[in-house]
């Protein structure tokens, strides 16, 4: 392995980029609270664990090179997303419930926090191109790649389990502002619509 460290700075370039696992931290973080968002970073950081190992035996490779394989997780990725999105909006409707129904909600509503987390890095085929496409950049010429691979998906894992740690937890420091009812709305409208939105994207994504 080569340039480790430029590996490093520019997987943490690409991992606070917003994108749809930010969006589903952000949602869950939100209205379940800190254990939601500690689930759903769970849950991304095992789908990477799965893609880490995919990439290693060739897997994601297949994927890429089958327009096939890649429309199928490309669209039940994408609808996958949209669901999450208008999930998320229908829940507007559910504002009014009573401060009691929510604390009860939002305690049932964290055991679903980490397979949301899981399926959507899982089923985004945009990630195994990634790791297809942005790994091999960092292993020289001709050398095996099992090892090299394997350190470079679990530091990917783990620099992306540090940014949501501290990611969460900023979101919990600014807990009264973002609890507020009026702040609550506005957010969950956000992340509805960004969800959706990064849905109908994965849609339309070609494979290459």
């Amino acid at each position: 392995m080569e340039n480790f460290y430029l590996f490093v700075i520019t997987c943490i370039l690409l991992i606070i980029l917003p994108g749809p696992d930010t969006a589903i931290v952000t949602k869950n973080a939100l209205s379940v609270g800190k254990t939601g968002g500690y689930k759903t970073m769970f849950g991304i950081c095992c789908a990477l664990l799965i893609h880490t190992s995919a990439a290693i035996i060739g897997l994601s490779a297949i994927i890429v090179k089958s327009a096939l394989l890649f429309s199928v997780f490309k669209y039940i990725g994408a609808v996958y997303l949209v669901y999450l999105g208008i999930k998320s909006l229908w829940a507007l409707r559910n504002k009014k419930a009573s401060a009691t129904e929510i604390t009860v909600n939002s305690k049932y509503g964290s055991k679903s926090c980490f397979k949301q987390g899981f399926l959507t890095n899982l089923l985004n085929p945009k990630v195994a191109v990634f790791f297809l496409t942005f790994l091999p950049q960092f292993i020289q010429s001709g050398s095996k790649t099992f090892i090299p691979f394997l350190i470079m998906g679990i530091t990917y894992t783990v620099l992306t389990a540090l940014w949501f740690l501290l990611y969460i937890n900023l979101l919990n420091q600014i807990s009264a502002f973002m609890k507020k009812q009026k702040t609550q709305t506005v957010m969950e409208g956000i992340t509805g619509s960004v969800l959706i939105g990064f849905g109908i994207k994965l849609a339309l994504e070609k494979a290459h």
